[in-house]
């Protein structure tokens, strides 16, 4: 099946990690509903008190796709898979296909929450070909997370259902932006709780460090002596990070330079090459391809000339 930026190689089924996402793998998303949900103390629809007389609402459920449910008030439990953990706010819940839960609230003030539902296909671009990795997975959230310093994860949930619900002329797109942005807010938050915030400031610099020497050669031994920790460390902790490696990070912002300057000067391949640091066109080809999935002389054609 041809295709005008390519040909379509396969669509299979296969799991991938939520880093495929966040570094530059691209998981294809489709909402296939929203919710914003208040459940107030007059809901008394399905609702017993238990052996302290309080009363009590039960939900349970079986998806075929994801869910996001994102706890904004309320008490109350969950039961996922026989193991039953607290809800409050600030609680983030990654519900699986065909995993049964069940959600016990506690009536004696309002439950609100926010909820997405999606499936998701892994869709990667190499050599010119479309690779489309149906659905046979999960992404690699854990069913619970308690965030903290949760606003921005707020806000951009309650933009996503908002967005859902209006249904204004292009929703559909615009919700499916706020959902790309809710994943990549959700693995920042998480990451700022596991990492030191020190470490994080040295990534930060680093990564400013590498912009600024684009033209140049950096050793991993220079950034190191740079942020004051071994180069061990550092690379693991950028890599935890951002999802690349030092040199897998460098080379991509070199080359997203090097499209800019081929599509905004007449240069040639040689001399782009030479003006962000790759002595050998050879090489500097190679890490090109490897990462866009055409040659430079290809995306010269393609998007520059317009062949």
């Amino acid at each position: 099946m041809e295709q005008s930026a390519g040909k379509i190689k396969s669509i299979t089924g296969a799991g991938w990690q939520m880093g495929t996402f966040m570094n530059g793998n691209n998981l294809f998303f489709k909402i296939l509903y929203c919710n914003g949900r208040n459940i107030n103390e007059d809901d008394k629809s399905s609702t017993k008190p238990n052996e302290s007389g309080k009363r009590m609402k039960k939900l349970a459920k079986q998806l075929k796709h994801h869910e996001l449910l994102y706890i904004t008030e309320g008490k109350g439990s969950i039961l996922i898979e026989q193991k039953k953990y607290p809800l409050k706010e600030g609680m983030l819940f990654y519900l699986c296909p065909d995993i049964t839960y069940n959600i016990t609230l506690e009536m004696e003030g309002p439950a609100c929450f926010l909820s997405v539902h999606f499936s998701c296909a892994l869709v990667t671009f190499n050599d010119n070909v479309w690779d489309i990795k149906g659905e046979d997975g999960n992404l690699s959230f854990q069913p619970i997370h308690e965030l903290k310093d949760y606003y921005q994860v707020e806000d951009i949930f309650k933009k996503l259902v908002d967005s859902w619900n209006k249904k204004t002329p292009g929703y559909e797109f615009v919700t499916k932006t706020f959902l790309c942005q809710l994943m990549i807010a959700i693995n920042q938050n998480i990451k700022k709780q596991n990492q030191n915030y020190s470490i994080s400031l040295k990534v930060e610099k680093v990564i400013e460090y590498l912009h600024q020497n684009i033209s140049n050669k950096v050793t991993l031994q220079e950034l190191s002596d740079l942020v004051h920790i071994s180069p061990f460390y550092l690379s693991r902790a950028f890599k935890n990070s951002t999802g690349y490696t030092v040199i897998e990070y460098f080379n991509k912002i070199k080359i997203d330079k090097a499209k800019e300057l081929m599509i905004e000067s007449d240069k040639k391949v040689k001399d782009i090459a030479q003006m962000i640091g790759f002595g050998d066109e050879f090489y500097f080809s190679r890490i090109f391809k490897k990462i866009e999935g055409i040659s430079p002389s290809e995306f010269y054609s393609k998007y520059v000339h317009g062949i």
